[in-house]
């Protein structure tokens, strides 16, 4: 096993452009990191900088104890994974397998062990004389993982080795890229710009915006505690709902007031966020994520400073759940769809203008998406029995509430940045 270390590492093409920035990052002795983001934001340039594929402009990129900078690719005892799978249409599964290993000159009897081990890992051991042609998608792409494995490199690259893959295999093969990689206790790094497989198969999950790290964090720390506005936008589906609010004094508490519409904010989030105090007063962007509501018809219990008003325009039944996009009088937060993580042409949901029941405010004061409104998106009980054109009162969970500096994005905690880089 062995360790990979970015100090300070920056790539910059002839023509200026920067895919990566100063990225700081030590991965640890068989660690998964998943390094996720939206197209263009550095994950695979960094990816081929540790294979030796790109060169570094600034620097130093350490592979155990070694500087691998100037080290060339065949040198650095890795072996990667591609997108495209790249195997050898002429060849049989078990040549593509023994590929490299007769590139090294490895003896025969030991070739074939390796490549019989990896075929019964891999669960590829009756298809060893098929060509790739015969094989379906997730198993052309064992295969190429079968090459890799059979390397027995101090370190696996992955880049969007699902992609190619219809949903449902998707899922059976990164449970098997998961079980795999324990199983082998290989430091591994994983680059995808999906955020259900980063959250589902990293240890450790990096994202990445503009070449820049925003956050490097275990999977439940970055949905709980995102460091700024774009990570918690990017981790989650459906995405986080940000509101502008402000907090004010009411009684011996505070509350969040997003616009016509009052929140009270629970105590433990101002034991969680001890900076919070400080913004009393003060415009703030709130995030409630689609999960933290319900149905108030549920909750008959729910205490009134805990509500949300608005009308559906929306409703998705999913079985297992209950997808409404809620017009509502609160104003969304000035975030752009960049700063958002999303990527062009990606659907965002409906527009809240559009909302049955017009522009006019409702009886009891929740506006039916006027000028100004959001749509919010709640994910409730499949119980619900919400549908599109109601009048919704939603309960929010305000333990949950996420608060975010409107000028710099930055979380609101206690001060001290979130950011962590060491395992």
């Amino acid at each position: 096993m062995t360790s990979v270390t970015f100090d300070q590492v920056s790539k910059v093409y002839p023509d200026g452009t920067a895919a990566v920035k100063g990225l700081d990052l030590d991965i640890g002795d068989g660690e998964f990191l998943v390094l996720v983001g939206p197209s263009g934001c550095g994950k695979t340039t960094a990816l081929r900088m540790v294979a030796g594929l790109e060169d570094i402009s600034s620097g130093e990129l350490r592979i155990g104890e070694r500087v691998v900078n100037r080290l060339p690719a065949k040198d650095r005892d890795i072996a990667m994974v591609f997108q495209s799978y790249a195997l050898y249409p002429h060849l049989s599964v078990f040549d593509n397998i023994a590929f490299g290993l007769r590139l090294q000159k490895v003896p025969k009897d030991e070739i074939r062990t390796r490549v019989e081990e990896a075929a019964r890992i891999l669960g590829l051991t009756e298809h060893l004389k098929r060509k790739p042609r015969s094989l379906s998608g997730g198993q052309r792409q064992r295969v190429a993982m079968g090459r890799a494995i059979v390397r027995r490199p101090q370190v696996f690259l992955m880049d969007e080795p699902l992609s190619n893959l219809d949903a449902k295999l998707r899922v059976q093969t990164r449970a098997e890229i998961s079980r795999l990689q324990r199983d082998l206790d290989v430091t591994t790094i994983y680059v995808t710009h999906d955020q259900v497989e980063a959250m589902t198969m990293g240890d450790r999950v990096a994202v990445m915006r503009k070449g820049l790290l925003q956050q490097v964090a275990p999977p439940q720390e970055l949905y709980d505690r995102p460091r700024n506005l774009f990570v918690a936008a990017f981790i989650g589906s459906p995405a986080m709902n940000l509101l502008q609010g402000r907090l004010v004094r009411q009684g011996d508490g505070l509350v969040v007031d997003l616009g016509g519409q009052r929140l009270a904010v629970d105590e433990e989030v101002l034991r969680f966020r001890p900076a919070l105090a400080g913004y009393e007063g003060r415009p703030v962007t709130v995030g409630i994520r689609p999960e933290d509501v319900e149905d108030a018809a549920l909750v008959p219990d729910g205490p009134a400073d805990r509500r949300l008003k608005g009308r559906i325009s929306l409703r998705e039944a999913l079985g297992s759940e209950l997808l409404v996009y809620v017009a509502t009088d609160a104003r969304e937060a000035e975030v752009s769809a960049e700063e958002r993580g999303h990527d062009p042409g990606e659907h965002l949901g409906p527009d809240a203008e559009a909302a049955p029941g017009g522009n006019g405010a409702s009886a009891d004061g929740a506006s039916a998406g006027g000028d100004g409104g959001m749509t919010f998106v709640g994910r409730l009980s499949p119980r619900s029995g919400a549908r599109e054109g109601d009048l919704l009162e939603l309960v929010v969970d305000t333990r949950t509430l996420h608060f975010f500096d409107p000028e710099s994005g930055e979380g609101i905690y206690s001060g001290t940045p979130v950011l962590e880089v060491a395992r």
